[in-house]
C-alpha cells in the first residue's frame, strides 16, 4: 500500500510547478546535503561509543565511596544515640 511510480510522478510534477525547476534543484541538494551530514553524525557517534564501550579506561575510579565508619567518628563528635 505504498506510494506507486504513477503517484510519485504526480507529485514530483505538482512539486515542479509550485516551486520551479531551478528551486526544486535548490531543495533538493539541500535534502541531500543534511542527509549525509546527519547519517556522517551517527557513524561518528556510534564509532564513539564502540570505542567507549570496548576499552575500558585505565582509571578504575569507583562510582560512589562508601566507607563503613559512621560520620560522627570520622569528625571526633559525639552521636547523641
Amino acid at each position: 500500500m505504498g506510494i506507486g511510480f504513477k503517484e510519485l510522478l504526480i507529485i514530483l510534477a505538482i512539486a515542479l510547478l509550485v516551486f520551479g525547476a531551478k528551486r526544486l534543484k535548490t531543495i533538493g541538494s539541500d535534502l541531500g546535503g543534511a542527509i549525509k551530514g546527519f547519517k556522517k553524525a551517527m557513524e561518528e557517534g556510534e564509532d564513539l561509543e564502540n570505542k567507549q564501550l570496548n576499552s575500558p579506561s585505565r582509571d578504575t575510579a569507583k562510582d560512589a565511596d562508601f566507607d563503613s565508619t559512621p560520620s560522627s567518628e570520622k569528625t571526633g563528635g559525639k552521636s547523641n544515640a
